[in-house]
């Protein structure tokens, strides 16, 4: 390959990814039991718009020991995918958030510009005060395994199930992959020539 078309190689993957960083980030976890005699499970989905200043949040959950009485997501643990930490998202819980139940589902978009959108200890602990800063450290957590969705009842009051959200590959940076290694094949062909 010459210069030339390893240079408009190079410049179409920075394209492509600055492209990937403009659409929303997708997160998914399987809700399991947290203490031991919990019965529920579940799943949760979020879509994270960095351009909209929103996070969408899809559940659904069944078997649950006691029925619902709170949901939050938690930020940031000391280490990703264990341990426990404070609300960060809705201070009492997320609003609308069916109480009652032992299955069901919920969704909702949350405005991340709104400060009553975070709790107190997370707008100052982990956002340095700032609604900005609050959106940042939740993206940061989602995106490090050190936030989770929980569900509270009756039976667990802490809470009985949870997961932590891992990103979902968006088809921008699968097609970015494919092209990367279209153009390493491209290349190591050539050389083979």
């Amino acid at each position: 390959m010459n210069k030339i078309g390893l240079f408009s190689l190079v410049l179409s993957a920075l394209f492509c990814t600055s492209i990937a960083q403009a659409y929303p980030i997708a997160f998914s976890a399987h809700l399991a039991p947290e203490v031991v005699g919990a019965t529920g499970t579940g799943s949760v989905m979020l879509e994270f718009d960095a351009a909209a200043h929103t996070l969408s949040i899809d559940a659904s959950w069944a078997g649950l020991s006691g029925t619902t009485t709170v949901a939050h997501i938690h930020c940031c643990t000391a280490v990703p995918g264990i341990g426990t930490i404070g609300v960060a998202v809705t201070p009492s819980t997320l609003p609308g958030f069916p109480v009652g139940t032992q299955g069901g589902s919920y969704s909702i978009d949350l405005d991340l510009t709104l400060l009553a959108t975070y709790t107190g200890g997370f707008l100052n602990n982990f956002g340095g005060g700032t609604v900005a800063g609050a959106e940042a450290a939740l993206l940061a957590g989602l995106k490090s395994g050190s936030a989770y969705f929980n569900v509270h009842t009756t039976t667990f009051a802490g809470g009985e199930i949870r997961g932590f959200p891992t990103a979902v590959p968006e088809p921008m940076s699968l097609a970015l992959f494919a092209m990367a290694l279209l153009g390493l094949f491209i290349v190591q062909r050539k050389k083979a020539v």
